[in-house]
């Protein structure tokens, strides 16, 4: 049996989606807490960084790395008066640059944490601090401007970039090229921060990303899933026997009343990208994982089924950046994909069952 199981090819999708994508870090600290082995990820949009932090964090384990993005949130008592994720989403300019330089909690920062000292070491007050900190920054946010927001400046401190190349799986990321108009797909030895920030640059929020002279913006914001690696014609892993998707944008509760005008601005966003995901899942059961010959399914699909396990009276708060609804969402993300490698422990591929073969 071990000598079958450790023959399997497995794939994962990571699907787009950033305020719901602690689900998806849950998810992958279950996989890792069950030792759950993928021969290829395949990400797109918020799915991009949660696989970094998946498989080449900065700082402490993945397991770690993976909740700390679930403790990103803002704390409740500050986000019902100002319900934005400063800690997330910087000011963009030269001189916010510089400012994040002198006052951001890094390592070996000594101001951050001196003010961090005054205040209190609770999370709130850490919150507080930030917000000060965030409210202070200058910027050059003007009506000329491309986007709202710096890009991702928090990217080189949380990734290890030099270990990308070397990592075990092999690792895809999108991102759509406005000069050719087509999607554009980076594989594991090109990755570097740039190509990460194209990935997450999403209209308005922020700026198209420039590499080489062409402008780029977010795949998921065309594509909330990245299947171009498994399509045979496009990618090199159609031979793949087992596929995961980790879809946290296609459930129709997403669609709904907003609470309050910010809510309404989330919801313009996220309301498209809900039709596109169900799209791509079916067109790509349909035209590329069937044998048109047999009518059969090419490889096994495995659908973990994340929003589906959010309570429903949590769903309107799903697309908060508050502590609370990360926290939360981690917590549902991690006991679903805790289940579902439980109920699929015949189709996926253990360490142990390679270790087995080895």
């Amino acid at each position: 049996m071990g000598q079958v199981s450790a023959t399997k090819k497995m794939g994962l999708v990571l699907g787009g989606g950033a305020p719901n994508s602690p689900l998806i870090a849950g998810a992958l600290a279950a996989f890792l807490d069950q030792e759950v082995e993928f021969d290829v990820i395949s990400a797109s949009g918020a799915g991009v960084l949660m696989g970094l932090l998946y498989t080449a964090p900065l700082d402490g384990s993945p397991r770690e790395a993976l909740k700390r993005w679930a403790d990103a949130g803002v704390a409740d008592s500050i986000y019902k008066m100002m319900p934005v994720n400063y800690k997330i989403f910087h000011k963009p300019g030269k001189e916010a640059d510089a400012f994040r330089g002198v006052f951001s909690p890094q390592v070996g920062n000594p101001v951050f944490p001196g003010l961090q000292s005054v205040m209190g070491g609770s999370v709130p007050w850490a919150d507080w601090t930030q917000l000060m900190m965030s409210t202070m920054s200058p910027s050059n946010l003007s009506s000329k401007s491309l986007g709202l927001c710096a890009h991702a400046p928090f990217l080189e401190g949380s990734i290890d970039f030099s270990a990308i190349a070397k990592m075990k799986p092999e690792f895809y990321i999108n991102a759509y090229n406005l000069n050719q108009h087509r999607m554009k797909i980076w594989d594991k030895r090109e990755i570097q921060a740039e190509h990460v920030r194209a990935a997450l640059s999403f209209p308005f929020l922020y700026a198209p990303t420039e590499i080489d002279g062409e402008d780029y913006i977010e795949g998921a914001a065309l594509e909330t899933l990245n299947f171009d690696p498994f399509i045979e014609g496009k990618g090199e892993h159609a031979d793949t026997d087992v596929l995961v998707v980790l879809d946290i944008l296609g459930d129709e509760r997403l669609l709904r009343k907003p609470r309050n005008l910010y809510d309404a601005w989330v919801g313009q966003m996220i309301t498209p990208l809900v039709n596109i995901s169900n799209q791509q899942l079916r067109l790509f059961e349909l035209e590329h994982n069937t044998d048109h010959k047999t009518g059969e399914p090419k490889r096994q699909m495995l659908k973990l089924e994340l929003m589906a396990a959010v309570p429903e009276q949590h769903i309107p708060y799903t697309m908060d950046w508050s502590t609370s609804n990360m926290q939360l969402l981690f917590d549902v993300g991690y006991k679903t994909a805790t289940r579902f490698c439980r109920q699929n422990a015949d189709v996926l591929r253990f360490a142990e069952e390679t270790e087995v073969v080895g």
